[in-house]
């Protein structure tokens, strides 16, 4: 193989790594399943094996892949720091799961207006039927 060639799929390979650890912060949706979700432990394993494949091509790199791959791991490594200090967040859970806004179609989350339908039903059935109040009964 030619230089031109490998330094292009040596790119390529580090960019794949990039996005995989941008969706796993959270900061670009999932193209699965079109949903933001943020693993943390999942950014650093794939932080981890940049910064690996870094130590084992050391010396190999020409000036090129070399400026890219720290390029890519500084930024990598700020945004996995700026989420981890965000803090009271479940590392796994996917952000769609965390709010009650609208999601991309425009539609709800169906369990949270089932919930809010019960509450507003409970709040109706209050004012038509108030608690009885007991007497007390003298012993």
């Amino acid at each position: 193989m030619d230089n031109n060639k490998n330094t292009q799929l040596f790119v390529s390979l580090i960019y794949t790594f990039q996005m995989q650890t941008l969706v796993s912060l959270g900061k670009l949706r999932n193209p699965m399943t079109e949903k933001t979700e943020k693993d943390l432990a999942a950014a650093q394993t794939t932080i981890d094996m940049i910064e690996m494949l870094k130590e084992k091509t050391k010396n190999n790199l020409n000036e090129q892949e070399s400026k890219y791959i720290d390029q890519a791991l500084s930024e990598l490594k700020l945004n996995f720091v700026a989420e981890q200090t965000k803090g009271g967040e479940k590392e796994s859970q996917p952000e769609s799961d965390k709010t009650d806004e609208k999601t991309d179609t425009g539609k709800k989350d169906e369990t949270s207006e089932d919930t809010k339908e019960n509450s507003e039903n409970k709040q109706e059935e209050k004012k038509e039927n108030p608690p009885k109040k007991e007497k007390k009964e003298d012993k």
